[in-house]
C-alpha cells in the first residue's frame, strides 16, 4: 500500500512532469529511479507480489502524465526487473541452504514462482540494485566517451544533428588525441545546434554550422554521422529529435554509417507503426509567429512535430554505456533488461 507521504511525493512529481519542470531522458531517469527507491522504502509490503503492484500503479500514472518520457517507464519495468531477479535469487538461496544438493538448485522454475513468499533481505537488496543503476546512469558519459578513440580517427569529417550532452562528452573525448572536424546542422526552429557548436568550438574543436537545408549536399563529404537519441525502441529504431530522419536518409543515400550515442536507460520495449506512433506537436510559434499567421488562421495549418522515427536499416551502430552494439542485437538486450509481463502503458 502506497503510504500518504509517498502519495503526494507523487502528486509534486505527476504536477512536474506535467508542467514540463522535470525533462530530458536523463533527468527524467534519475528523478524516477530516485523516486521508486523512496517508494520501496517507504511503502507498506510484506512480499514481491504486494511490491510489483504498488511499482506497476506508480509507474502508470507517472506514464500516464508525460507519456512520451519514455525513461519513466523503461527506469520502472527495470526495476521491477530487479524485483523479480532478487526475489528468484533468494528464494533459490534459502532452499539451498535449507537442502543443500544439486537437485535443490534446480528446484525453483522462475515461471512458477507466485513471489507470494515474505523474504526479509528483499528490500535491501532491490535497493541496492536501484543503487547500482543509478551509479551506472550517471557514470554513462563518461562510459560512452572513453570508446570514442575507435569510432573516430585523424582528419575525418563529422556530422551531428542538435546537440546531446552524451554526444559532445563523446566528440570532447576524441578531440583529446585526434584531430578532425565537426559539421553541426543547426537544427531548425529550435536552433539547438547553436549550442552545440558553442560548446564545441569552446572545446577547441574545428566546428562548421550550416543550415539544416545542406545536410544532403554537404553529406558526401562526411566521413561519420554521429548523433544523438531520445529513445531506442524494441525493432531497433530511434525516436529522434524532428529533423533526424532527414539527416538519416542523406546518410544512408551516401552510405556514410550512422552512430547513435546512447545510455541503455533509454532502451524501450515499445514498437512504433509510423512517424504518428510516438509524437508530439510543439508550439508552431517557432515557425512563424502568431501575429504573421493572422490572417491565414483560416486556411493552413502549421505543423512542428517534437520527433522523427528512424528505422533500424538506417542505423550503423549504437554506442552504450556497455558498448557497441548493433540494431539487431536489440532484441537480446530486450530480454535481459525487462519482464514481458511488466506492462504500464496499458494498465490505466
Amino acid at each position: 500500500m502506497i503510504v500518504e507521504a509517498v502519495e503526494k511525493q507523487l502528486d509534486v512529481f505527476i504536477v512536474d512532469l506535467k508542467r514540463k519542470q522535470v525533462k530530458g531522458s536523463y533527468n527524467v531517469a534519475v528523478r524516477t529511479a530516485e523516486f521508486a527507491r523512496q517508494v520501496i522504502s517507504h511503502s507498506k509490503w510484506s512480499n514481491a507480489k504486494q511490491l510489483l503492484d504498488i511499482l506497476r500503479e506508480v509507474g502508470s500514472r507517472l506514464v500516464h502524465a508525460s507519456p512520451l518520457e519514455f525513461a519513466i517507464g523503461n527506469v520502472v519495468r527495470r526495476i521491477m526487473f530487479f524485483v523479480r531477479e532478487e526475489y528468484t535469487a533468494l528464494v533459490k538461496k534459502e532452499q539451498n541452504d535449507q537442502a543443500p544438493s544439486l537437485t535443490s538448485m534446480i528446484m525453483v522454475d522462475d515461471e512458477e514462482l507466485d513471489f507470494m513468499e515474505p523474504i526479509r533481505e528483499l528490500k535491501a537488496a532491490v535497493i541496492e540494485a536501484i543503487n547500482e543503476m543509478l551509479d551506472e546512469i550517471k557514470e554513462l558519459y563518461r562510459n560512452i566517451a572513453s570508446q570514442a578513440i575507435e569510432h573516430i580517427h585523424a582528419d575525418e569529417v563529422i556530422m551531428t544533428f542538435g546537440t546531446s550532452r552524451t554526444v559532445l562528452e563523446f566528440l570532447k573525448a576524441a578531440a583529446r588525441k585526434r584531430k578532425f572536424q565537426v559539421v553541426v546542422t543547426e537544427s531548425a526552429p529550435g536552433f539547438e545546434g547553436h549550442q552545440a557548436a558553442l560548446a564545441l568550438s569552446a572545446a577547441g574543436i574545428d566546428t562548421t554550422v550550416i543550415p539544416d537545408a545542406a545536410i544532403f549536399a554537404m553529406m558526401a563529404r562526411v566521413n561519420k554521422v554521429i548523433i544523438g537519441t531520445h529513445a531506442v525502441v524494441a525493432n531497433g529504431g530511434l525516436i529522434a529529435p524532428a529533423g533526424t530522419d532527414m539527416l538519416s536518409i542523406a546518410a544512408q543515400h551516401h552510405a556514410v554509417p550512422l552512430l547513435v550515442c546512447t545510455g541503455l536507460y533509454k532502451l524501450c520495449p515499445l514498437y512504433p507503426q509510423d512517424q504518428d506512433t510516438f509524437n508530439d506537436f510543439t508550439s508552431p510559434a517557432k515557425i512563424i509567429k502568431f501575429e504573421e499567421a493572422d490572417d491565414l488562421l483560416d486556411s493552413v495549418q502549421v505543423q512542428n512535430p517534437a520527433f522523427d522515427y528512424i528505422p533500424p536499416e538506417r542505423v550503423g551502430l549504437f554506442l552504450t554505456n556497455l558498448g557497441g552494439h548493433n540494431p539487431s542485437y536489440i532484441y537480446r538486450l530486450l530480454a535481459g533488461f525487462y519482464n514481458p509481463e511488466d506492462t504500464l502503458e496499458d494498465s490505466n
